[in-house]
């Protein structure tokens, strides 16, 4: 009989407290009033997570993926930096334009010839 009256009380203060927690978010807040209400409150209690979410999920590995990219054409070899350096030496000289104008690059290598897009409309070829 105690058992039931301390689960009696137990289950009125749990009433008692979600009656004051739903008339406090129904009660208006003044606006010049909402930062020193929210600086008073004390932040509320989280329930404790069932152990079967607390674990997390392993964290997944990065793979670590190298790219390099030589072109040989006959003796020679560019990578794709050397090829970039290029396009951008004919921007500036060829076109005659500042370096920081170019905005993209597009390459495109056959044989020994590298065909080139900047900034979405501008094409041309040169060989290598």
């Amino acid at each position: 009989m105690a058992v039931k009256k301390v689960v009696a009380s137990l289950d009125a203060e749990v009433k008692a407290k979600e009656t004051v927690a739903k008339t406090e978010v129904k009660a208006p807040v003044k606006k010049e009033e909402a930062p020193k209400a929210e600086a008073k409150k004390a932040p509320a209690k989280k329930a404790a997570a069932p152990k079967t979410e607390a674990k997390k999920a392993p964290a997944k590995k990065a793979v670590k993926t190298v790219s390099e990219v030589k072109i040989q054409v006959e003796d020679r070899e560019y990578s794709q930096e050397d090829l970039v350096k290029i396009a951008n030496d004919v921007w500036v000289y060829d076109y005659a334009k500042d370096a920081s104008e170019l905005k993209s690059v597009k390459l495109y290598v056959k044989g020994s010839k590298v065909y080139y897009v900047f900034n979405e409309d501008i094409t041309g070829d040169f060989n290598i």
